[in-house]
């Protein structure tokens, strides 16, 4: 398990990746991404039952990123945890890339679905959860979703089947950055109380600061070990994290590329002398 030192570390190291990954590129989506960092960081390093040396072990967890556009995330920590190697990100976005601005499976092998089309990542989860089910499996399921996300209907029809099939070995975790393409979730299409939506349809709910890796690594557990109930993980996260004028731009960083001065300020900010603490996340009351 990751100390808090050496967790934070990681995230900083991970959050330097994602935005020159981007910058690379001329193409991303940095706020998304930079707020699942810790979310991420606590599954790869400290929750899922994986294989380095066989991404397609059977009995391997699976976890899928529902918001595909955080996929500059997902492969920023692959390659921390040592499962990917570094220079693929420069070929971030290419068409012939590996690794495409919304993940495809049939081209990395750590990908468990293609994603991006909002909405879809927690049907698979289920259908992936009843599959284990059907073949005596004991792997857990683990779906990333994005808050606005949640506006989507086809979420809550996944939601409403997990808890009729009492769906215990999946866990959704919903990174609620209150932050969307067009503004705040709130204006765009207010989703919450998500709590209260979620119990409702019959899943165990627990929250975190999903920007503390040792909170939403505890989080996870507890949900991991929910019986009868799928469980859901309402990680209250701040879009663009880590960086300040990110933080205060809120939706405007959803998929905006940094200038080449904004990179070398984010970069001084993430560095281990100048890092910033940065805000506290807001919760979805």
């Amino acid at each position: 398990m990751l100390d808090r030192t050496d967790a934070e570390a990681i995230s900083r190291r991970v959050r330097r990746r994602i935005l020159s990954t981007i910058h690379s590129a001329g193409a991303g989506h940095a706020g998304g991404s930079l707020s699942s960092v810790e979310i991420l960081v606590a599954l790869y390093f400290d929750v899922l039952r994986l294989d380095a040396a066989n991404p397609k072990w059977p009995q391997r967890d699976r976890f899928i990123l529902s918001k595909g556009h955080a996929s500059s995330a997902l492969y920023s920590v692959l390659v921390e945890r040592g499962l990917m190697e570094s220079d693929l990100l420069r070929s971030f976005g290419r068409i012939d890339s590996e690794l495409q601005v919304h993940p495809d499976m049939h081209r990395l092998e750590w990908v468990e679905i293609s994603t991006g089309s909002l909405g879809q990542g927690l049907s698979v989860g289920v259908g992936t959860a009843l599959g284990a089910r059907l073949t005596g499996s004991d792997f857990a399921t683990y779906v990333l979703l994005g808050d606005g996300e949640c506006q989507e209907g086809q979420v809550w029809e996944a939601a409403m089947a997990a808890a009729h099939y009492r769906l215990d070995s999946l866990v959704a975790i919903v990174d609620s950055n209150q932050a969307q393409l067009t503004g705040r979730t709130s204006d765009v299409m207010d989703i919450c109380p998500l709590r209260d939506k979620w119990a409702a349809f019959g899943w165990d709910v627990v929250e975190a600061d999903g920007n503390d890796v040792i909170a939403i690594r505890q989080a996870l557990l507890v949900a991991r070990g929910s019986r009868g109930r799928p469980s859901v993980v309402i990680a209250h996260t701040t879009k663009g994290k880590g960086v300040s004028f990110m933080e205060v731009g809120g939706h405007t960083w959803h998929g905006r590329v940094p200038t080449a001065h904004e990179l070398d300020l984010a970069l001084a900010e993430l560095s281990d002398a100048g890092r910033s603490k940065g805000g506290e996340p807001r919760e979805c009351n």
